[in-house]
């Protein structure tokens, strides 16, 4: 969405006659996994996240960004203590290198602009953990 002054002419760069405004969808989401970090990034990578549809945990993608150091080395403790050798998503195009599996015990909250066909997160940001949330009970909400 644009919000435009009125009296204002287009110009080629950006203005504050001229905001552009994303809408936003959020979701909870179970946290199934992680990946290692890269580069200079502390903790880990990405989570790789997912919802119960017909009571199996499905894969919706991976959420690489919304975190400061803090929370990727205190989420990365949390991580370790619930690591296990296998997915715990149900059967799908799962990320096979560097990645980490844990038991499905967390809930976060992720914005994001839309699904995709194939029912993953398009632009995913972690917006925080969910203690209020049972994993079991998170779907995929209508949008």
């Amino acid at each position: 969405m644009i919000a435009k002054n009125a009296d204002s002419e287009y110009v080629h760069s950006r203005s504050r006659d001229w905001l552009k405004f994303k809408c936003v969808n959020e979701q909870e989401v179970v946290i199934g996994g992680y990946t290692d970090p890269k580069g200079s990034r502390v903790g880990f990578g990405a989570l790789l996240v997912g919802y119960y549809r017909r009571g199996k945990l499905k894969y919706a993608g991976m959420v690489g960004t919304g975190y400061d150091n803090k929370l990727l080395r205190d989420l990365r403790k949390k991580l370790r203590k619930i690591e296990k050798d296998d997915p715990p998503f149900s059967k799908d195009s799962l990320p096979k290198k560097n990645v980490h599996w844990v038991k499905p015990k967390l809930v976060g909250q992720v914005g994001f602009t839309e699904w995709t066909g194939d029912g993953k997160l398009r632009h995913p940001r972690f917006n925080g953990l969910r203690c209020d949330k049972k994993p079991k009970d998170v779907v995929r909400e209508k949008q």
